[in-house]
Protein backbone atom coordinates (compact mmCIF):
# COMPACT_ATOMS: atom_id res chain seq x y z
CA UNK A 1 0.00 0.00 0.00
CA UNK A 2 2.78 2.44 0.87
CA UNK A 3 4.32 1.78 -2.56
CA UNK A 4 1.10 3.00 -4.21
CA UNK A 5 1.00 6.10 -2.00
CA UNK A 6 4.63 6.83 -2.89
CA UNK A 7 3.90 6.45 -6.62
CA UNK A 8 0.88 8.71 -6.32
CA UNK A 9 2.94 11.37 -4.55
CA UNK A 10 5.69 11.03 -7.15
CA UNK A 11 3.20 11.24 -10.04
CA UNK A 12 1.55 14.25 -8.42
CA UNK A 13 4.78 16.21 -8.95
CA UNK A 14 4.76 15.65 -12.73
CA UNK A 15 3.35 18.43 -14.91
CA UNK A 16 -0.09 17.55 -16.27
CA UNK A 17 -0.45 17.17 -20.02
CA UNK A 18 -2.90 19.51 -21.77
CA UNK A 19 -3.55 21.63 -18.66
CA UNK A 20 -3.18 25.38 -18.43
CA UNK A 21 -2.80 27.61 -15.40
CA UNK A 22 -2.96 31.14 -16.84
CA UNK A 23 -4.87 33.72 -14.87
CA UNK A 24 -6.73 36.96 -15.58
CA UNK A 25 -3.56 39.04 -15.75
CA UNK A 26 -2.05 36.80 -18.46
CA UNK A 27 -5.08 36.96 -20.80
CA UNK A 28 -3.98 38.97 -23.86
CA UNK A 29 -6.69 40.86 -25.77
CA UNK A 30 -6.16 40.44 -29.53
CA UNK A 31 -4.35 37.09 -29.31
CA UNK A 32 -5.43 34.60 -32.00
CA UNK A 33 -4.93 30.84 -32.20
CA UNK A 34 -5.92 28.14 -34.71
CA UNK A 35 -6.81 24.56 -33.94
CA UNK A 36 -5.88 21.40 -35.74
CA UNK A 37 -8.37 20.16 -38.36
CA UNK A 38 -10.75 17.22 -38.08
CA UNK A 39 -13.03 15.51 -40.57
CA UNK A 40 -16.54 14.65 -39.44
CA UNK A 41 -17.47 11.05 -40.27
CA UNK A 42 -20.91 9.58 -40.85
CA UNK A 43 -20.58 7.21 -37.90
CA UNK A 44 -19.82 9.89 -35.36
CA UNK A 45 -22.52 12.14 -36.81
CA UNK A 46 -25.16 9.43 -36.39
CA UNK A 47 -23.83 8.56 -32.94
CA UNK A 48 -24.21 12.21 -31.90
CA UNK A 49 -27.73 12.35 -33.37
CA UNK A 50 -28.73 9.23 -31.42
CA UNK A 51 -27.16 10.52 -28.21
CA UNK A 52 -29.05 13.83 -28.29
CA UNK A 53 -32.15 12.32 -29.95
CA UNK A 54 -31.91 14.64 -32.97
CA UNK A 55 -33.47 12.57 -35.73
CA UNK A 56 -34.46 15.46 -37.99
CA UNK A 57 -34.58 14.20 -41.62
CA UNK A 58 -31.81 16.60 -42.67
CA UNK A 59 -29.33 14.93 -40.30
CA UNK A 60 -30.66 11.36 -40.03
CA UNK A 61 -32.46 10.42 -43.28
CA UNK A 62 -30.17 10.03 -46.29
CA UNK A 63 -33.04 9.39 -48.73
CA UNK A 64 -34.90 12.51 -47.60
CA UNK A 65 -31.76 14.63 -47.77
CA UNK A 66 -30.90 13.44 -51.30
CA UNK A 67 -34.42 13.43 -52.78
CA UNK A 68 -36.28 16.21 -50.99
CA UNK A 69 -33.73 18.19 -49.02
CA UNK A 70 -32.56 21.65 -49.89
CA UNK A 71 -28.86 20.67 -49.99
CA UNK A 72 -29.03 17.25 -51.69
CA UNK A 73 -27.13 15.51 -48.87
CA UNK A 74 -27.21 15.06 -45.12
CA UNK A 75 -26.14 17.78 -42.73
CA UNK A 76 -24.14 17.48 -39.56
CA UNK A 77 -26.28 18.70 -36.64
CA UNK A 78 -25.49 22.28 -35.69
CA UNK A 79 -25.10 21.28 -32.04
CA UNK A 80 -22.41 18.82 -33.10
CA UNK A 81 -20.56 21.45 -35.16
CA UNK A 82 -20.70 23.75 -32.12
CA UNK A 83 -19.43 21.01 -29.80
CA UNK A 84 -16.63 19.85 -32.08
CA UNK A 85 -15.61 23.36 -33.10
CA UNK A 86 -15.23 24.53 -29.53
CA UNK A 87 -13.72 21.23 -28.47
CA UNK A 88 -10.92 21.76 -30.97
CA UNK A 89 -9.90 24.85 -28.99
CA UNK A 90 -10.80 23.61 -25.52
CA UNK A 91 -8.29 24.25 -22.81
CA UNK A 92 -8.17 22.69 -19.40
CA UNK A 93 -7.39 25.79 -17.42
CA UNK A 94 -7.94 25.13 -13.74
CA UNK A 95 -8.50 28.88 -13.12
CA UNK A 96 -11.39 29.47 -15.58
CA UNK A 97 -15.09 28.78 -15.36
CA UNK A 98 -17.64 29.00 -18.17
CA UNK A 99 -20.06 31.90 -17.74
CA UNK A 100 -22.04 31.39 -20.96
CA UNK A 101 -22.17 31.88 -24.72
CA UNK A 102 -23.42 34.81 -26.79
CA UNK A 103 -24.03 35.47 -30.47
CA UNK A 104 -24.16 31.81 -31.55
CA UNK A 105 -24.79 31.72 -35.30
CA UNK A 106 -24.89 28.78 -37.70
CA UNK A 107 -23.77 30.58 -40.85
CA UNK A 108 -23.44 27.80 -43.44
CA UNK A 109 -24.25 24.09 -43.51
CA UNK A 110 -21.69 21.45 -42.62
CA UNK A 111 -21.96 18.07 -44.33
CA UNK A 112 -20.71 14.61 -43.44
CA UNK A 113 -17.14 14.38 -44.70
CA UNK A 114 -16.38 18.10 -44.24
CA UNK A 115 -13.19 19.02 -42.40
CA UNK A 116 -13.43 21.77 -39.80
CA UNK A 117 -11.02 23.88 -37.79
CA UNK A 118 -11.45 26.74 -35.34
CA UNK A 119 -9.90 30.17 -34.80
CA UNK A 120 -10.15 31.62 -31.29
CA UNK A 121 -9.67 35.35 -30.75
CA UNK A 122 -9.35 36.99 -27.34
CA UNK A 123 -11.75 39.95 -27.49
CA UNK A 124 -12.06 41.56 -24.08
CA UNK A 125 -11.40 41.32 -20.39
CA UNK A 126 -12.78 43.24 -17.45
CA UNK A 127 -12.86 42.96 -13.68
CA UNK A 128 -16.16 41.45 -12.50
CA UNK A 129 -16.06 39.84 -9.05
CA UNK A 130 -13.90 40.10 -5.97
CA UNK A 131 -11.85 37.01 -6.93
CA UNK A 132 -12.45 36.72 -10.70
CA UNK A 133 -12.53 38.80 -13.84
CA UNK A 134 -14.54 38.16 -16.99
CA UNK A 135 -12.97 37.37 -20.37
CA UNK A 136 -14.69 37.12 -23.75
CA UNK A 137 -13.36 35.16 -26.72
CA UNK A 138 -14.79 34.50 -30.16
CA UNK A 139 -14.81 31.13 -31.88
CA UNK A 140 -14.98 31.03 -35.65
CA UNK A 141 -15.42 27.53 -37.05
CA UNK A 142 -14.38 27.09 -40.68
CA UNK A 143 -14.85 24.16 -43.01
CA UNK A 144 -12.63 22.79 -45.75
CA UNK A 145 -10.63 25.61 -47.33
CA UNK A 146 -11.74 28.41 -45.03
CA UNK A 147 -15.49 28.86 -45.35
CA UNK A 148 -16.96 30.31 -42.13
CA UNK A 149 -19.74 28.05 -40.81
CA UNK A 150 -20.21 29.04 -37.15
CA UNK A 151 -19.55 32.02 -34.91
CA UNK A 152 -20.02 32.45 -31.18
CA UNK A 153 -18.57 34.26 -28.21
CA UNK A 154 -17.65 32.50 -24.98
CA UNK A 155 -17.63 34.30 -21.64
CA UNK A 156 -15.51 32.90 -18.85
CA UNK A 157 -14.69 34.00 -15.35
CA UNK A 158 -11.00 33.75 -14.54
CA UNK A 159 -9.27 33.92 -11.18
CA UNK A 160 -7.03 36.92 -10.53
CA UNK A 161 -3.41 36.30 -9.71
CA UNK A 162 -3.46 39.48 -7.57
CA UNK A 163 -7.08 40.15 -6.54
CA UNK A 164 -6.11 43.21 -4.51
CA UNK A 165 -5.23 45.07 -7.75
CA UNK A 166 -8.80 44.83 -9.07
CA UNK A 167 -11.00 45.56 -6.04
CA UNK A 168 -11.73 49.18 -7.01
CA UNK A 169 -12.92 48.02 -10.47
CA UNK A 170 -15.23 45.08 -9.64
CA UNK A 171 -18.90 45.40 -10.53
CA UNK A 172 -21.14 46.67 -7.77
CA UNK A 173 -24.24 44.59 -7.17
Amino acid sequence: MSEIVNLRAEHGKLPQFNTETWMYEEFEVGQKMRSIRRTISEGESMQFNALVMDLHPYVADDMFAREEGLFGRRLVAGAMVFSLGLGLMAHNNINTFSYGYDKLRFIKPVFIGDTIYTVRTHLEKRPKYKDMGLVRVSYEVFKNEGELVLYCEHLQTVKYRHPEQWQDQVEKK
